[in-house]
């Protein structure tokens, strides 16, 4: 890991490159909006672990090697219209579609395979390997077949895809990251989220229902509820996977849990709850049906949920107070459907900012002890 003074910056080039799947989150939380049930949910799933599987892959090689090389840049910006390519298509992706989404997918990933072992910088990296030569041949083959054919095929490839770090996790333990700027990149993937759950709450209002003292409310309630989300992870978490990767003897461990698994039920979890603030903003009078309450509660507690994944991966510690927000939404979710969708909309966020609360509490008395234990 390099020092302070020589630590990378997310370079301009990465934030240019972030706007494509700003895109490709939007198109993914259109297909969830779509598409309620469990089935729906499965295939956006899967289409949406290609698009997050080329964002990992290119952040990690803008943290593992050198990309101020033209052809570097060159080849991140391709990489980029290929993700570009897999949003334009993911409305249609089950449909006439599907083949650009998988070719897409796969060209991709032949040029990520490109910048990883060019140069004389290159690293072992068999991950890179699996896509082009397994799960890009499998969306390939996907998108040539219709039904559940090809949602079959996709998912064994969302696997294999998933599965290929830890698979070859002893070939990759000698990689050596720099611990802020990836821990930077992946929160700006949250941010990213985030900010499609700002868009879902101000794009029903902005379509011309009407700005009503329901409406108005419903969006205060969205807003103070995605703030409470930002505040979860940004207050504490960031520092503490930074921390975590900065400090860990073998980093890929961290890499693999805490970022990149992680970040997958993080961001999805975003994308369930922004579908339904945009439901609850839509109809703030009315009740939302379980479906919409199970996206919007469950998203919120799988969110909170993960934190105890990530603190046991990188303390072995029991993220007591977020397991425990994350039951109490579970707890709510059966009474929601009962209630006007503002109402909601409110409670959830309550619940999310009480959690925060309590947090705040606990680190403060904390730190008064320590400051009270040490030697004058």
């Amino acid at each position: 890991m390099a020092d302070e003074e020589t630590e990378k910056r997310v370079s301009w080039a990465e934030l240019f490159f972030d706007l494509v799947f700003v895109f490709a989150i939007t198109e993914v939380s259109e297909l969830v909006a779509e598409h309620h049930s469990w089935l729906g949910v499965l295939r956006a799933l899967t289409v949406f672990v290609p698009v997050y599987w080329t964002w990992v892959g290119a952040s990690m090689q803008a943290n593992l090697r050198d990309l101020s090389p033209i052809r570097f840049r060159l080849g991140l910006f391709a990489v980029g219209l290929t993700g570009l390519f897999m949003a334009l298509a993911v409305p249609e992706a089950y449909g006439e579609r599907g083949l650009l989404f998988a070719a897409s997918y796969w060209v991709g990933r032949f040029l990520l395979a490109g910048i990883a072992f060019g140069g004389a910088d290159r690293r072992p990296n068999p991950p890179f390997v699996v896509a082009v030569v397994v799960s890009g041949p499998l969306l390939v083959a996907g998108g040539l077949l219709d039904g559940p054919a090809r949602l079959a095929l996709w998912a064994a490839a969302a696997v294999i895809d998933l599965a290929s770090p830890t698979i070859f996790r002893f070939r990759l333990r000698a990689l050596r990251f720099d611990a802020p700027h990836l821990t930077e990149r992946f929160g700006l993937l949250v941010l990213i989220a985030l900010g499609e759950s700002v868009v879902a709450i101000g794009a029903p209002a902005a379509a011309g229902l009407g700005l009503s003292a329901g409406v108005l409310g419903a969006v205060a309630a969205a807003f103070a509820l995605s703030c409470g989300l930002w505040w979860v992870y940004f207050q504490y978490a960031q520092d503490a996977m930074r921390f975590s990767m900065a400090t860990a003897q073998v980093q890929t461990d961290v890499a693999r849990h805490v970022l990149s698994y992680a970040h997958l039920s993080f961001v999805g979890a975003i994308i369930a709850a922004a579908v339904g603030m945009r439901e609850a903003v839509a109809h703030p009078s009315e009740h939302l049906n379980w479906a919409v309450t199970g996206l919007l509660y469950g998203g919120a507690a799988l969110y909170l949920a993960t934190f105890g994944y990530t603190r046991w991966k990188m303390f072995r510690l029991v993220s007591t107070t977020r397991l425990a927000g994350a039951g109490v939404v579970l707890v709510l979710l059966p009474v929601a459907p009962f209630l006007p969708a503002l109402a909601a909309l409110v409670l959830l966020a309550v619940a999310i900012a009480a959690l925060n609360a309590v947090e705040h509490y606990r680190v403060r008395r904390a730190a008064a002890r320590e400051q009270v234990d040490q030697p004058s």
